[in-house]
């Protein structure tokens, strides 16, 4: 890569910290001059995050990195992060299922995900709370991933308990891309992306087709359309863009299934369904823009955007149990409109007789949202369970400094104040009304070292995730309005603190480790499937370690390794027990990527997460669920290359997912059966992708 030249930075703007690892920036020293970096060479390995990191559990993903993962859906793109796992419950266009630090996070809530400074996790969902759909994301416009776990970030609100991850978009792509791709199980997919110049800045341009039936028997037929348009001037650094996304599409559902019904001889196999009108539609569409100001001892930056959500989702998980009859299946229609800003600014200066950077930022969003929970009959509605209308604002306020007191230690120093206030219309009026809630969470970070290339970290901090605005307002079970129902809180505090250490004393080696404890003061969430909260409110703790490490072996191989484990419980003591049920304990990865092999190149990923309890008291367990995917190509000419990938490479018969509930089939008993419902991994396929840059 060509050698460039960037101004110094301020650690904690976003992009300055991006660029600060992008560049191996290496720590301030208590005299630090105030002058432009020196020019540098980027490599396309990972960067050092020594001297810019402020925990063991923070990093950044590079694009060279991003391409070489083989990902079956854009969601697990953001496997990258150490110790996630993104699966699937339903069919492809539903937002992915995630796990993290020992949390089933259902489908997005305390994993705060942002898509080119847009936050992509929607508030008050029809479904759940802190719905996260990326499917809209084009993994080849992606420039760099940053992750940061834990609430220790000041910059980090909302849902970002576990951690966060934000995806960055390129403004200009080094070469025009095409790319066609053919595969089993009716998978499709066309790409076109360039960013030729126009005027004083650069165009970039991508439309993405796509089509993927599935293993199932009730073919999903998911169909997407997806296309980003963005003007840009200026740099990383010093410039401004402005972009339009627009994504579109429409699937049908195979949910996950009881294991009775396989074992009995009700399903045909293991991709069979129940109903077979389970699915859905959704569209996104966006118009955001970002401006940058850079200078040898400040950084200006304020990103802004309005983003048009629109989701009819239909499922069915219960089959007969309520309407023997007509069936239990359900509609989630949401649509909203989200206006989100974001501005920050940083400056270094002398604080104390030392070097100092601080950051202050502002935070605000609103929603207008329209939803509703329908009982239907193959996509017909039967009768209305709820309807409101929310309007939701909220505003975060942080500042956050960090000093080099010593050459080996410095401190990052934060606090953020959040408020949020709901305002809820519902068709029944007695569970209409309006809510707030605000919180002071301070932050606390302590890095020692480096001494032989090793760093380590104390981190300490308070964080939140807000809850579902009808459960804030909610009074009656509007199923059965003579019970009532329990109110949440708008906001529910987490406690996080976390011991790390991260090294490079080995050539080519780079490992993290951190130990962690995060507590709730509650697990009481919206359901949205009943339209009312779940009946537990009780307090939890998660514990675990985290090992992380890359190794460039030589100039052809890398090695990913990761290992995570965590311990989960209820903090309280109760005769149902005392274990989490769907939380995560232990979580495996293993890539290798191999290039510059003459014209070959390559990739292998084995993915592991393992049993998990499904009842409080733990009698019920999940399997253990192993994958393994691989990618081999060869480059026919400097630019064009063949690939073929391959999913699911040893046809394992494993679960995407496990839960463990009540539900009906047709001839049982009126009560119907506990039982494990589970979503199947899919079956072993094969992909070609051509790809030609231009």
């Amino acid at each position: 890569m060509e050698d460039t030249t960037m101004p110094p930075c301020i650690i904690r703007t976003p992009v300055c910290l991006a660029l600060a690892a992008l560049f191996s920036t290496p720590a301030l020293a208590d005299d630090a001059p105030a002058a432009p970096l020196n020019t540098v060479v980027v490599a396309g390995s990972r960067a050092s995050q020594l001297g810019v990191a402020e925990s063991a559990s923070a990093g950044i993903v590079t694009q060279k990195q991003l391409e070489a993962r083989t990902v079956y859906r854009p969601g697990e793109l953001l496997e990258v992060t150490p110790g996630l796992i993104v699966s699937q419950h339903s069919g492809e266009g539903k937002a992915n299922q995630f796990y993290l630090r020992g949390i089933n996070l259902d489908h997005g809530t305390d994993l705060r995900t942002s898509v080119d400074g847009m936050l992509v996790n929607q508030r008050t969902h029809a479904h759940g709370q802190g719905w996260t759909d990326v499917n809209f994301m084009i993994p080849e416009l992606s420039s760099y991933l940053e992750y940061a776990k834990g609430p220790y970030s000041a910059e980090q609100g909302d849902f970002a308990s576990a951690g966060a991850v934000s995806v960055h978009y390129a403004n200009t792509l080094a070469q025009g891309i095409a790319s066609v791709g053919i595969g089993q199980n009716g998978y499709g997919r066309t790409l076109i992306a360039d960013s030729p110049q126009v005027g004083n800045g650069n165009l970039l341009y991508a439309l993405e087709l796509f089509k993927n039936d599935g293993p199932f028997v009730n073919k999903d037929k998911y169909r997407k359309l997806n296309g980003v348009l963005r003007y840009s001037e200026g740099s990383e650094t010093n410039g401004f863009n402005v972009s339009l996304m627009a994504y579109k599409a429409h699937w049908n559902a195979t949910d996950q299934v009881p294991q009775r019904a396989l074992e009995n001889g009700q399903l045909a196999s293991r991709f069979d369904t129940i109903d077979p009108t389970d699915g859905g539609e959704a569209h996104r569409y966006s118009l955001s823009g970002a401006w940058i100001r850079t200078d040898a001892d400040s950084s200006t930056k304020v990103n802004a955007y309005v983003v048009q959500n629109q989701l009819d989702l239909y499922s069915n998980f219960t089959y007969f149990l309520d309407h023997p009859d007509t069936g239990d299946q359900f509609e989630q229609p949401d649509r909203r409109i989200t206006l989100g800003l974001n501005a920050s600014h940083a400056w270094r200066a002398q604080l104390f007789n030392r070097a100092s950077e601080t950051v202050l930022g502002l935070q605000l969003q609103s929603d207008d949202i329209h939803n509703g929970l329908y009982d239907t009959q193959a996509r017909v509605r039967t009768a209305t369970t709820r309807e409101d209308h929310v309007r939701e604002r909220s505003a975060g306020l942080y500042a956050q400094n960090a000093i080099v007191w010593q050459p080996w230690f410095r401190t990052v120093l934060g606090a953020r104040a959040d408020y949020v206030h709901n305002d809820v219309t519902s068709a029944l009026p007695v569970n209409s009304g309006r809510a707030s809630g605000h919180q002071f969470s301070p932050k606390a970070a302590f890095i020692f070292g480096p001494w032989d290339k090793t760093e380590f970290y104390v981190n300490l901090g308070r964080g939140f995730h807000s809850n579902d605005a009808r459960g804030t307002t909610i009074r009656v079970d509007p199923k059965n309005p003579d019970t009532a129902a329990t109110r949440e809180a708008p906001l529910v505090a987490s406690k996080g603190l976390e011991l790390g250490a991260r090294s490079e004393l080995v050539r080519g080696l780079q490992t993290s480790l951190a130990l962690f404890q995060l507590d709730y003061d509650s697990e009481l969430l919206f359901a949205g499937d009943a339209g009312s909260t779940a009946d537990t409110g009780r307090p939890s703790r998660r514990r675990g370690l985290e090992l992380s490490n890359y190794y460039k072996l030589a100039n052809w191989l890398t090695v990913d390794a990761d290992l995570a484990y965590a311990r989960t419980r209820y903090r309280d003591s109760d005769p149902a027990g005392r274990f989490i049920p769907g939380s995560i304990e232990g979580v495996a990865s293993l890539a290798l990527t191999v290039d510059n092999v003459g014209p070959w190149f390559g990739a292998l990923q084995l993915r592991y997460f393992g049993p998990r309890p499904l009842i409080e008291d733990n009698s019920v367990r999940s399997r253990a669920t192993g994958t393994v995917n691989g990618r081999i190509g060869y480059k026919l000419a400097p630019n064009l290359r063949l690939a073929l990938e391959v999913y699911n490479l040893t046809d394992r018969r494993d679960s995407a997912i496990d839960y463990y509930y009540q539900s009906r089939l047709p001839g049982e008993a009126a009560e119907g059966r506990m039982d494990i419902h589970f979503h199947p991994v899919e079956s072993r396929s094969v992909r070609l992708n051509l790809v030609a840059n231009f």
